[in-house]
């Protein structure tokens, strides 16, 4: 497959997927119709980057349907002085994304290889704002912190208190809230006030949970 194929599956996903759902903003609606979401998966995968589904891949890890990850994104408001932060980066689509809208992004990822992945797609693709740094979930980079922006690049049933205080006053982090038990959960955004959070709804989306984002099992006795 060539370049001209992708980039007349990369159009039809913005006209089909992304823009008759809601998604009015043209720098996030540009940054889709420039990024090739198929150098983020392997060469087995090409033909299928550019559905209207999660794109699997390796150890937990998925890229989110563009609608979702669209929308998710223009909540957020970002702007090209700010630096956000992206956990769960995968192969670095999402980070890829944003380097489009801000200044800076740092993107986690826990896995070895899908740090090296992320990094050799930002080589690739000559994007020198993205910083891609191994770190566990949770943790997300507090030194570079704090952050306009935060994104969680998938379902979530709890965020620790570590990741929500790398929030900046005003601040907003974007995830998907599914608590356990609940098959369909809630694009959301966090904003921060002071020391104190408040989580607004946006539309229900159905994205599987990152496995670090689980609450643990409460054991009785």
């Amino acid at each position: 497959m060539n370049d001209l194929h992708f980039a007349i599956l990369r159009k039809a996903m913005v006209d089909s997927q992304i823009r008759p759902n809601k998604v009015i903003d043209d720098r996030v609606i540009e940054a889709f119709a420039t990024v090739p979401r198929e150098q983020f998966v392997t060469k087995s995968m090409q033909d299928i980057a550019y559905l209207d589904e999660d794109i699997h891949l390796n150890g937990g890890r998925f890229i989110l349907e563009a609608m979702v990850m669209s929308r998710i994104i223009q909540s957020l408001e970002i702007t090209p002085d700010i630096n956000v932060l992206t956990i769960g980066a995968g192969t670095g689509y999402g980070a890829a994304i944003m380097s489009h809208l801000a200044a800076s992004v740092i993107a986690v990822e826990t896995r070895s290889q899908m740090v090296e992945k992320a990094q050799n797609n930002m080589s690739t693709l000559e994007i020198g704002n993205v910083a891609v740094v191994k770190s566990r979930l949770q943790d997300g980079f507090a030194s570079e912190g704090p952050y306009d922006s935060i994104l969680i690049e998938g379902a979530v049933e709890m965020i620790p208190d570590a990741l929500l205080n790398q929030l900046a006053d005003d601040g907003k982090l974007a995830a998907v809230w599914r608590p356990h038990g609940h098959f369909v959960g809630e694009a959301s955004l966090w904003q921060r006030s002071g020391k104190g959070f408040a989580r607004l709804s946006l539309f229900t989306a159905q994205v599987p949970v990152l496995e670090e984002f689980r609450t643990k099992p409460k054991f009785s006795f």
